[in-house]
């Protein structure tokens, strides 16, 4: 069994904010996979699926984003998971505009959500896929910038890269963390030598 989770705040007041975007990859994996958030006895929805043979399940709290750790640890303890086997997918104001960092361990970034995974987790040694927001414009405040919708064409373009998203949710269920994070090195060079061919 292996986990995704993503962070973000419950309800529809939330749904398109920047803060969700790693909710927003998970609702785009669910639907490409035809699976569906249901209700359970825990602090979290949870869609289970499996890819040939291998059980997952992708995990949306509802503690909201400061208190993501309590939903984690629920998670963690029902499915006796070592750390390795539990995605963290969330959104980072350092990145650009979407921009998918993979790490495999590391601190919070300054991110409440991931602090406080870490905090009930006792652990930072789990895998993360960032999604770049980009940072919040000179004057405004960043509480305020992370809450706030995506245009309609920044929605567009970011789950143009949700694609990108997919593939690495799927080679970590199938192949693991260190799977995912070689998926993400070869799909980053391919990005690239798209990139110079387009320049040249």
């Amino acid at each position: 069994m292996r986990v995704i989770f993503g962070i973000g705040n419950p309800g529809i007041r939330y749904e398109y904010t920047r803060h969700n975007a790693g909710f927003l990859l998970l609702d785009y994996f669910a639907q490409k996979k035809s699976l569906s958030f249901i209700e359970t006895t825990g602090e979290y929805f949870q869609a289970p699926g499996r890819i040939d043979d291998l059980d997952y399940a992708l995990i949306k709290p509802v503690t909201y984003v400061n208190n993501s750790g309590i939903a984690a640890r629920q998670v963690f303890d029902k499915y006796n998971l070592p750390p390795e086997d539990f995605l963290v997918v969330c959104d980072d104001t350092n990145l650009n505009n979407n921009v998918f960092r993979v790490r495999l361990s590391g601190g919070d970034g300054g991110h409440n959500g991931l602090s406080s995974i870490i905090y009930h987790l006792v652990t930072d040694q789990f895998p993360r896929i960032r999604i770049g927001i980009g940072s919040n414009p000179a004057g405004e405040n960043l509480a305020d910038y992370v809450l706030s919708e995506f245009s309609k064409s920044e929605l567009e373009q970011i789950q143009t890269t949700f694609n990108k998203g997919v593939q690495l949710i799927e080679e970590f269920v199938i192949g693991g963390s260190k799977k995912m994070l070689e998926a993400n090195s070869i799909l980053m060079k391919s990005e690239n030598q798209n990139n110079s061919s387009t320049n040249n």
